[in-house]
């Protein structure tokens, strides 16, 4: 058994100098770039921070304005890295004590405009096919506007116009930024909300019904539309903005 031992040593060095030939000179080649800032930071950061969780729908509206649903308990790390100095509610009830507790250890201020989300079917009216025929008329994409639902049975949900009012100049005073804006799922009371602010920055209907669609999607609702069309924006002229849309 002896005898083949040197064959073994033998097949051995041949094998490194296989290696060693493979090794050939590669600095004809660009040294691989070094890691950015941001993945240098996180490299550097505690794995607890690194879960990161946004809420439900969570979006950048402009500058110093975010939109979501109702944020949770495993948001708040995320919420913290936007420092915000106040929160907009839309939803009724009663803030949750986790939530309070965030807010105050934070410094943000809370700003709830109760508005009820409870769907209702409404019966069928003249107004609402009036109007609904007129926009088909004007913008010819009444099937997707409507989004499939039946204008007899259109789910109606009341956006009361003082609350929105409210809201809005709340929205628009900039001490209040970072600000973030969220009901119960970030779909239709924010996305009122949202759309009253767009016609403040000048934006067509096409394009505020578009962003309130990406959000509803099949939940879109016709009188949330139609409260974005005729919501009167002339009181609000006078507000200065400096928001990213407008700064032209």
């Amino acid at each position: 058994m002896n005898k083949f031992m040197p064959m073994e040593e033998e097949d051995r060095v041949d094998v490194f100098r296989t290696i060693e030939v493979a090794n050939v000179d590669r600095s004809y080649k660009s040294p691989p770039p070094p890691p950015t800032v941001s993945a240098a930071l996180l490299l550097e950061v505690p794995g607890q921070e690194l879960n990161l969780i946004p809420p439900l729908n969570f979006a950048m509206v402009d500058n110093g304005i975010f939109r979501s649903g109702f944020p949770e308990l495993a948001n708040f790390s995320f919420l913290k890295t936007l420092g915000l100095r106040s929160i907009i509610s839309l939803c009724p009830e009663a803030y949750p004590e986790n939530n309070m507790q965030f807010l105050k250890s934070n410094g943000i201020r809370l700003f709830q405009f109760g508005i009820e989300g409870s769907k209702s079917k409404c019966l069928p009216r003249l107004e609402n096919e009036v109007w609904l025929h007129i926009w088909s008329s004007k913008h010819q994409k009444e099937d997707s506007y409507t989004n499939g639902i039946s204008k007899t049975s259109e789910t109606n949900v009341n956006i009361p116009d003082h609350k929105i009012r409210e809201a809005l100049k709340v929205l628009l005073d900039e001490k209040n930024h970072p600000l973030l804006i969220h009901c119960n799922r970030g779909k239709h009371r924010t996305g009122c909300l949202v759309g009253c602010m767009r016609k403040l920055q000048k934006w067509c209907l096409v394009s505020i019904f578009d962003e309130y669609q990406r959000f509803a999607a099949a939940k879109a609702r016709a009188s949330d539309q139609r409260f974005m069309e005729l919501f009167d924006v002339s009181s609000f002229k006078h507000i200065p903005m400096s928001f990213s849309c407008t700064s032209r």
